[in-house]
């Protein structure tokens, strides 16, 4: 066999074979798992929904869809069982004046999990939504809100041939008590119990330790992994551990070459898969789904070139820039300021320190880009009308994403530090969930046996 060939084989042999991993953090069986979500469910509807109802001025939210054509919101409502709705499935949620507890039915042909009870027998009314129509007038809400949205998708789950039916057989003199629920589907959708921050953390511990071993020695060999492998290996990695991602990891670099413009890309554009080699920076964007909860993390390391034992101070002095930026965001996290005072203070605060960088920070939870104030975009850094003027409410949790520009002599061109971070707002300060990365991870992790050396 050809030298050349045989060395080729060998390396490809290196990198297929499998790597042991410990695992630092328990991860529940699907039957674990499952149990825990709907018990959040059972204590979200019981403890969060009456609250939230008042808050928005609805007292009664009527949610509709059909299997696989789902409504966002629905989807959080479902028992862990259930991967899609059923037929169609309507659910109705009624807070009567008064009341300190809700009425969750189900005008289904079964009960949606433990807390939406049943509220239709085919067999008596063949009609589905002449059963609807019935559990509505017999109530008599003075609002009746379903989700349309013109801000938020994830508040826009109603489809048009639900809505006309709707209309069509509600009473004449109901017709005018519908109500867009935005506020209410995004309070549902943004706002966190205690029980599942209890374990958030665990969560955001878990994608930080599979970010810090796929950027490390254990997976990249310099002159040989390229960007693409890493990011194929967070995805069996993910699988291995039965857990979920949202969205396919992505790995690009930064390095001093003059040809290297990955500071100046632009998000819309996928940066190409590279060798990576010694020198280079790497970046990681990285999420998970566990328990129905979402991580949105970004994290840099530093492949070291022979001789280094060390990341160079000059990128150490460049990162922490980027910390300095975080601090100055969630300084302006204050309960009742929209998303777009919070960016507007933030970029005020930005020049008075000579910092260049963009702000494009998002909520966080049962989805990964979640319902919330939208604090900037990465191609806007301007007000975001509508989602960019919903205020900032306690038990909040945030995506604080960013970047701060930094020129580097070393380089002689620009560096950009780009970060991300989960962290939970509980109506007077911002903590990460796991912490934060105040500095850069050096490829290969140092040695202690070889300090000295």
């Amino acid at each position: 066999m050809h030298f050349k060939r045989f060395i080729t084989l060998i390396l490809v042999m290196l990198m297929s074979a499998p790597l042991a991993f410990s695992q630092k953090f328990h991860i529940l069986s699907q039957r674990e798992q499952a149990a825990v979500i709907d018990q959040w469910l059972e204590e979200r509807i019981e403890t969060l929904l009456p609250s939230l109802m008042d808050r928005a001025g609805i007292d009664m939210w009527i949610i509709i869809s059909r299997e696989y054509n789902e409504d966002p919101v629905i989807r959080t409502f479902l028992p862990a069982t259930w991967h899609a709705a059923r037929r169609r499935t309507m659910l109705l949620i009624y807070k009567a004046p008064g009341a300190s507890k809700v009425e969750a039915l189900a005008v289904a042909r079964y009960d949606v999990g433990k807390s939406f009870k049943k509220a239709w027998e085919p067999e008596t009314q063949p009609d589905q939504w002449k059963r609807l129509t019935e559990l509505i007038v017999e109530r008599n809400p003075t609002k009746i809100g379903i989700n349309m949205s013109k801000d938020y998708g994830h508040a826009d789950g109603i489809n048009l041939t639900e809505y006309n039916t709707l209309m069509e057989y509600l009473p004449e003199n109901f017709r005018g008590k519908v109500v867009s629920a935005q506020n209410l589907a995004v309070g549902w959708l943004e706002t966190r119990t205690a029980s599942e921050m209890a374990t958030y953390r665990h969560i955001q511990a878990i994608a930080n330790d599979i970010i810090a071993d796929g950027l490390s020695e254990k997976v990249i060999t310099p002159g040989v992994t390229t960007t693409e492998d890493v990011q194929w290996w967070y995805r069996e990695r993910i699988k291995e551990l039965k857990l979920d991602t949202w969205f396919h990891p992505s790995v690009d670099i930064q390095r001093a070459d003059p040809s290297n413009k990955e500071s100046e890309r632009n998000f819309a554009v996928k940066a190409e898969a590279d060798v990576i080699m010694p020198g280079d920076m790497l970046h990681i964007d990285f999420g998970i789904t566990y328990l129905r909860l979402n991580t949105d993390t970004q994290q840099l390391a530093y492949v070291l070139k022979p001789g280094e034992d060390d990341v160079p101070q000059y990128l150490k002095d460049a990162f922490k820039v980027g910390n300095r930026l975080q601090d100055i965001l969630t300084s302006n996290f204050v309960s009742g300021r929209t998303g777009n005072e919070i960016l507007r203070e933030t970029r005020k605060q930005m020049e008075r320190e000579g910092i260049r960088g963009s702000i494009y920070s998002h909520p966080l939870g049962t989805h990964g880009h979640a319902s919330g104030p939208t604090i900037g975009m990465w191609d806007n850094q301007g007000d975001t009308p509508g989602a960019g003027d919903y205020p900032l409410y306690p038990n909040t949790l945030y995506a604080i994403e960013l970047n701060a520009v930094v020129f580097l002599k070393e380089w002689n061109k620009d560096f950009r530090v780009m970060l991300e971070e989960g962290a939970f707002f509980d109506g007077q300060k911002v903590t990460y969930l796991n912490g934060r990365q105040k500095e850069i991870m050096p490829i290969p992790r140092p040695q202690p046996h070889l300090k000295n050396r």
